[in-house]
């Protein structure tokens, strides 16, 4: 009778390290050759001789109760002055062909029409009038 002898096996306690240190070195190669291959970008950095442009206060069409137009240039001193809206065309181009990238804020009264807003909007799009924004007054805390 042949006895089984049953080979006792140890637990391995250890972790084999030899694949991972393969993966590294493949990994270390990898980078070592595209590392040169590799345009870092160019940043350009500003100059200390350039000046910035001031920027400009923006134009104030007002929108009364009754419809009526005003404007403000918050560039040059002084209380609004009414215009029709013909006049405001053409005031309008002169201001964008001074500075095409002045801002328009349309002031309107609370008790305006929506509708007198909506026109006045309509018109600086039809003039191509690039920066537009409504102006609203905060409320009180």
């Amino acid at each position: 009778m042949a006895f089984e002898r049953r080979s006792s096996r140890r637990l391995m306690n250890q972790i084999n390290v030899v694949p991972y240190i393969d993966v590294m070195l493949v990994l270390l190669v990898i980078f070592m050759v595209t590392a040169p291959l590799i345009n870092p970008g160019q940043i350009e950095l500003p100059q200390v001789g350039q000046a910035l442009a001031p920027a400009t206060a923006p134009v104030e069409v007002i929108v009364r109760k009754n419809g009526a137009l005003a404007v403000r240039d918050r560039n040059e001193p002084g209380a609004p002055r009414d215009i029709t809206r013909g006049e405001l065309v053409e005031w309008l181009r002169q201001k964008q062909a001074h500075n095409p990238e002045q801002a328009v804020v349309i002031a309107a009264d609370k008790d305006a029409r929506y509708e007198e807003v909506v026109k006045v909007l309509d018109l600086l799009q039809s003039q191509h009038v690039k920066r537009v924004g409504l102006l609203a007054k905060p409320a009180s805390l």
